[in-house]
This record gives C-alpha cells, structure tokens and sequence, in this order.
C-alpha cells in the first residue's frame, strides 16, 4: 500500500468514526421523544419552525402554510390527522405522545388569531392512531 493511499484510507475511516459519533448522538437526542409538554412548547419547539411564531406560514425554499386563520381547523381532529401522518412535505411527528398532540393541536386551534370550539383529548388521539395497516386511509391531502 502506498503512502497516499494508507493516509486517504485513515481519514476515510476518521470519517467514519465522526459520522457514527455524530449519529449515535442525534439518536441520544430525538431517542427518548420531545421533552415539550405544554401546546405553547410544543409549538415553539417543533412547528414555528415552518409554521412561524406567529403561525402565518412562509414562502421560500418551500411553502409552509399559515396556520392563523385556517379554516381546515375547525374541524377538530384535522390537525390530528395531520400530525400523526403527515401533509406533503410535512412529516409525521407520530413519535410525539397522544397528550403532546392533544395540547399542540389545542394550543393551535385557539391562538393565533383562531378560536375553533371543542377541544382534543388524549384519548381523541389514541383512537386516531393506525391499527394494522390501516395508516394511509388517514393521509390527509
């Protein structure tokens, strides 16, 4: 083995280490779920991202659609639907627990200039979730 060739085969296998260490710690960190429990944190934390803080969506590398003054949520388990399974270029967030989608679906339909009646539950949620394969039934858009 030559010399260039001994030293391109340690930095690809320096690489290697670096890519597993920095993988190994992005499972440590999304393993154990979203720590967020109220709809306010969940919001800032997961959703503004896209969304915006003051949920009008934005338009650039893609389209993220507004959430303030959607008329899509007033139907109460759309958003739901939405978070469980994901919209487009929206991915599911089906890792977050049914009370975390509860408060953020909650928190979502009554700020941001909305205020739809009726609440979700924890429970509205759980039944909501997929039983089998049943999953793209509920795949909204």
């Amino acid at each position: 083995m030559t010399r260039i060739s001994q030293a391109a085969t340690l930095r690809w296998i320096a690489g290697g280490i670096a890519l597993t260490a920095a993988m190994t710690g992005a499972v440590a960190q999304f393993g154990a779920g979203y720590h967020e429990q109220t709809g306010q944190e969940l919001y800032s934390h997961i959703c503004q991202g896209c969304h915006m803080a003051d949920a009008k969506g934005a338009i650039g590398a893609g389209a993220y659609p507004a959430l303030a003054g959607d008329p899509k949520l007033a139907a109460r388990m759309y958003p739901v639907v939405v978070i469980l399974r994901g919209q487009k270029a929206m991915p599911a967030f089906a890792d977050l627990t049914d009370a975390q989608i509860a408060e953020v679906t909650n928190y979502v339909r009554s700020h941001f200039g909305n205020s739809f009646p009726g609440t979700v539950s924890a429970d509205d949620v759980k039944a909501m979730r997929p039983q089998g394969g049943a999953h793209d039934a509920l795949r909204p858009g």
